[in-house]
């Protein structure tokens, strides 16, 4: 860490001693206050809840300038990488820190391609879930239940595991996904096929079937890329922060990443783009476009409980730079498909504009965000909403394996032990049952 030629003092009203701080400062962003000896030196803790001013640890992945509606990769914009880099080039970024070669691009995606396939006791494992589980219900227990299959790659503290152990995941993921949604819907498992790209192999286990063999739309191809390199990571988010914590006990890099997908599932983080979808089928179910004008009085009274879902970002106080990006894949896929007069894409694509020009929202700086338009982009695609959650997963599995990685790297990582301000009952002995109150 560099040191800052600021310094921070923190005293005390009490007469305490005051305790100097050290201050370091990163490549960009802002400094950060060292706190590592104040419990130690003063007997106190800071307070914190979500964490919303503390650094976790120090990383050189990626950065957002929240205020900017910035999003760098290894230092690359995103806009650039999802305009001329395919998906695996920037898992092999997040990976290994730099973009490959030719040589090295090729080698890496034949690598993911010949690990593709998963141990055939999957299917079986997949038959103790019921046919209605929700996908990523399925997806936990499968990531999961690898470490059961891959004993070789199950030392966090190996360089050679854990770079196995990536390859592996980047690779079994897509075939995991296919395999859940084949499940629920009761059709048979499509292998991988080699001689496609990660997307379209992706795709074509999706959708194929034994009777019908599924041709890849190349405008759809390029959308699911997309989607899962808009995804690939998003600095120290819940699910990544998850990862990291349960990668701190030196468990194995499989549990790790179960641990992230079961993080990601929930409403407020990864199944922010099925709320999404399930906002507009709603205002679908009041009336359609025709009703949009109640559904937004609605939104902006406080008192109504209705939120405008795909909207907004916490981290994001300016327009998501994902969803720039993910707006234009939008209309090429609505395009391509003949899907710009459809019921709830036409309510879509008017709420957008609501949203744009409503100085309610403008003010608020509530714009669309990547969950809104990759949720419409899905749906086209003919995803079922149950299964956006479980593709989120799939693309941020190289984000959560390049953080733990780092952080088992880093020589000052220790287990992750926050800690509390209680505020329960001081010490007090048990009573005999006859004279409790």
């Amino acid at each position: 860490m560099t040191p800052s030629d600021v310094k921070a003092t923190l005293s005390f009203s009490d007469g305490s001693p005051a305790m100097d701080l050290p201050v370091y400062k990163g490549t960009v962003g802002p400094d950060v206050i060292d706190i590592r000896k104040l419990y130690a030196q003063t007997g106190k803790f800071t307070y914190d809840p979500g964490f919303l001013s503390t650094a976790s640890c120090q990383s050189n992945i990626t950065y957002i300038d929240g205020d900017k509606g910035e999003l760098l990769y290894r230092g690359y914009p995103i806009e650039q990488l999802a305009t001329n880099c395919d998906y695996l080039e920037t898992c092999y970024l997040l990976l290994k820190g730099e973009l490959p070669n030719a040589t090295q691009k090729d080698d890496f995606v034949k690598t993911v391609t010949r690990h593709t396939m998963v141990n055939e006791q999957m299917q079986f494992f997949l038959r103790g879930f019921r046919r209605d589980a929700h996908p990523m219900a399925v997806m936990t227990g499968l990531v999961g239940a690898l470490s059961a299959f891959y004993h070789d790659s199950t030392d966090i503290n190996n360089p050679q595991h854990r770079e196995i152990a990536a390859i592996r995941l980047i690779a079994k993921m897509p075939t995991l996904v296919a395999m859940a949604y084949k499940y629920g819907i009761g059709q048979p498992y499509i292998y991988p096929r080699n001689d496609l790209s990660y997307a379209g192999n992706f795709m074509r286990m999706m959708f194929a079937t034994p009777c019908e063999e599924y041709e890849p739309n190349d405008v759809l191809v390029r959308a699911m890329d997309r989607i899962f390199i808009l995804h690939a990571d998003h600095e120290q988010n819940a699910s990544t922060s998850t990862v990291r914590l349960c990668g701190s006990s030196g468990t194995n890099p499989f549990a790790a990443i179960a641990a992230g997908v079961a993080c990601l599932w929930g409403p407020a983080h990864g199944g922010a783009n099925e709320a999404a979808l399930n906002m507009l089928e709603d205002v679908q179910k009041m009336g359609g476009v025709e009703k949009i004008g109640e559904f937004i009085k609605q939104v902006k009274d406080k008192n109504s409980g209705i939120k405008l879902m795909g909207f907004g970002h916490r981290v994001y106080k300016n327009y998501d730079p994902r969803a720039k990006l993910m707006r234009e894949t939008c209309h090429e896929v609505l395009g391509a498909l003949g899907l710009q007069n459809d019921p709830l894409f036409k309510l879509a694509m008017a709420l957008e504009k609501i949203a744009l020009e409503d100085e309610y929202f403008v003010a608020r700086k509530l714009y669309p965000n990547v969950d809104f338009y990759s949720g419409i982009v899905q749906r086209a695609i003919g995803i079922p909403v149950s299964l956006f959650t479980a593709i989120f997963a799939l693309a941020r599995t190289v984000g959560w394996i390049a953080q733990l990685n780092e952080m088992i790297s880093d020589p000052e990582y220790k287990i992750g032990r926050p800690r509390q301000l209680f505020a329960g009952a001081t010490s007090r002995d048990v009573k005999p049952i006859a004279q409790r109150a």
